[in-house]
């Protein structure tokens, strides 16, 4: 029955959190945005404290039940080891216990601190169990489900609002070959021989390990009635049990309960240990199935509980839409990074390169970056405005963000706070290039940073009309930038018409600048 329960509670947070990545409406993030809040690492660098201590104290109490039921990773991880099993031959599906891999593991977990210390955001990004599976859904999963999306939306033939046509695209070529390499080396890992990866490469299985051998309850043999049969080692996915010497290293059981259903002599128990006795006190075994209940909805109601003190964001969008031709994207000496990012520095700390933005991003601004930020960063957000622009109404991406490398930013605030400015190229305009009109990008900007002078005489051109007058209209009006209003969002540079090239474009700032 433990186990049961604790696959079903794992297939939920396994569906949710892909969901979330997938989400193409918007409606998940606005109940269940707290599930990727809730990953171990983006808690650890955004300094949530809250969540950081509600996964301790599961840890201290239930032992690794993290690893089992929240960890994306992890849930893929036995969802391989489950097909493995039922296709290879009884003799080779089985597992045994091994010796713990302790120098790896320290030294893994040595780099990652490193790592974070440091500021280097790629072996955080590659180490972070959830990031490398919020990569693998992006990259790998996400056109798969956009395709099905958009053959629904087709056959459906209308502007259906659970099948809206998507974009398919690839954000990264970077990005894409890591994610198919890390799916392949985690599934070969558990085809081969269970939960490998977890137990010797994962920081956060480290961490939580050495938690967990001080958890309250543990899962424990009774050498009385043990007929040593082995069949508890053979099913341990995390190699963790040594029959033979009735013990269990407590650093790699994920409390799965595989071995509890597994022992036919009723040996394996989930027990709390009373220092005034000498037998355990039993709380869940297999003879009291009540018990198993109620302790184990003991552990959901401490999840449930914790996360309903995480406030999901509410994310809306706005469909309004400018057209505009492809162009090539611009080569900036500054990156753009996304709003709430605050500086390259912050973006560079805390994010795990997940993609939630990327994927989220209504309009497809957000990509993953391949050397703008130096090779320590790659992977991580970047604007580019070949798809649109960041609109003012949009909060999404800080909406999602689990580890405040985006931190939540207001629609309000986002006018107030600048990414970059506007750099007009006055020779790829096509007012000076083409001899014609053009206001795009003065009609566009949101912040009014863009005024117009005529292209001959320079004199400054302001009329409210917004034409120019009769005794001047054989002149044309060129682009001004004044950085004092711009904010960065590049709606210029998405609506400018100039090929192939725009001939207006943001240069990012390392630092967000505030306004007045």
């Amino acid at each position: 029955m433990l186990k049961k329960m604790r696959i079903a509670l794992a297939i939920a947070c396994f569906i949710v959190i892909s969901l979330l990545f997938l989400d193409i409406s918007g409606v998940l993030h606005k109940n269940f945005a707290f599930l990727a809040e809730f990953q171990f690492i983006p808690a650890l660098l955004a300094l949530n404290v809250v969540v950081l201590v509600v996964l301790a104290v599961l840890t201290l109490v239930f032992g690794r039940i993290y690893c089992s039921v929240i960890c994306p990773t992890g849930v893929y991880q036995d969802i391989v080891s489950y097909f493995a099993r039922r296709i290879k031959s009884k003799k080779t599906r089985r597992y045994s216990f091994s010796a713990a891999k302790t120098v790896l593991r320290i030294v893994v977990l040595a780099v990652f601190i490193v790592g974070v210390v440091a500021g280097i955001g790629i072996v955080s990004a590659i180490l972070d169990p959830y990031g490398a599976y919020g990569r693998m859904v992006t990259e790998l999963v996400s056109p798969v489900y956009g395709a099905v999306n958009n053959l629904f939306a087709k056959v459906l033939g209308v502007q259906h609002y659970t099948f809206a046509p998507t974009e398919i695209w690839i954000k990264s070529i970077f990005s894409l070959v890591l994610a198919s390499l890390t799916l392949l080396i985690i599934g070969f890992l558990a085809w081969r021989s269970g939960r490998t990866y977890c137990n010797t490469f994962c920081p956060v299985g480290t961490i939580l390990g050495y938690l967990s051998k001080f958890s309250i309850l543990k899962l424990r043999i009774d050498k009385t009635s043990c007929t040593m049969c082995g069949r508890c080692s053979r099913d341990c996915k995390a190699s963790c049990i040594d029959f033979k010497n009735h013990t269990i290293d407590y650093t790699r059981c994920v409390t799965c309960f595989n071995c509890i259903e597994s022992c036919k002599d009723g040996s394996m128990t989930y027990s709390i240990k009373k220092a005034a006795k000498k037998q355990p006190l039993e709380i869940v075994g297999v003879s009291s199935e009540n018990n198993s209940r109620r302790q184990f909805f003991i552990t959901s109601l401490l999840m449930v509980a914790s996360a309903t003190g995480l406030k999901a964001q509410e994310k809306k969008r706005s469909m309004i839409k400018f057209p505009a031709v492809r162009k090539d994207r611009y080569k900036r000496s500054i990156p753009v990074s996304p709003p709430g990012s605050l500086s390259h520095d912050n973006l560079n700390d805390k994010c795990t390169a997940c993609l939630l933005c990327v994927n989220q991003c209504p309009d497809k601004i957000i990509r993953p970056s391949v050397n703008e930020y130096g090779w320590t960063a790659v992977m991580q957000p970047t604007l580019s405005f070949e798809r649109g622009y960041c609109r003012t109404d949009c909060t999404v991406c800080s909406d999602v963000c689990p580890t405040d490398a985006i931190t939540k930013l207001s629609k309000g605030d986002k006018t107030k706070v600048a990414m970059g400015h506007a750099v007009y190229v006055r020779e790829n305009c096509i007012v000076v290039k083409d001899d014609v009109n053009c206001d795009g990008c003065w009609r566009i900007c949101p912040t009014d940073a863009i005024t117009r002078e005529y292209r001959d005489s320079g004199a400054s051109y302001l009329s409210p009309a917004g034409q120019p007058d009769a005794n001047t209209v054989d002149l044309r009006l060129v682009p001004v930038v004044n950085k004092d209003k711009c904010i960065g969002c590049g709606a210029c540079e998405y609506i400018c018409p100039a090929r192939p090239l725009s001939a207006i474009f943001v240069e990012g700032y390392k630092k967000h600048l505030a306004l007045n």
